[in-house]
C-alpha cells in the first residue's frame, strides 16, 4: 500500500464522524508531506474546523503515516 492509499483509507475511516455532524471531506492530493482536504456540507463553514482539522484529522494522520508533515484545507 503507498502513502496516498493509506492516507485515504484513514480518511474513509475518520469520514463518519464528520458525516454524524453533516460535515464530510475530500481527498484532493499528497505532496512533499502535505495532505489537502476539500471539506464540505457542514465543514465547510463551521467555525470549529480549524480545531478539527489540526488536532484531530492532522494528528491522526501525522501519527498514522510518517510521510505526512501536515494538513492544509483546500477551497474551490
Amino acid at each position: 500500500m503507498n502513502t496516498e492509499e493509506k492516507i485515504i483509507e484513514i480518511i474513509d475511516k475518520i469520514r463518519p464522524f464528520l458525516i454524524s455532524d453533516g460535515g464530510n471531506l475530500e481527498f484532493v492530493k499528497f505532496e512533499d508531506g502535505i495532505v489537502y482536504l476539500k471539506l464540505l456540507g457542514a465543514c465547510s463553514h463551521c467555525s470549529m474546523i480549524d480545531v478539527t482539522l489540526k488536532d484531530g484529522i492532522e494528528s491522526i494522520l501525522i501519527n498514522e503515516v510518517p510521510e505526512v508533515l501536515g494538513v492544509v484545507r483546500v477551497d474551490e
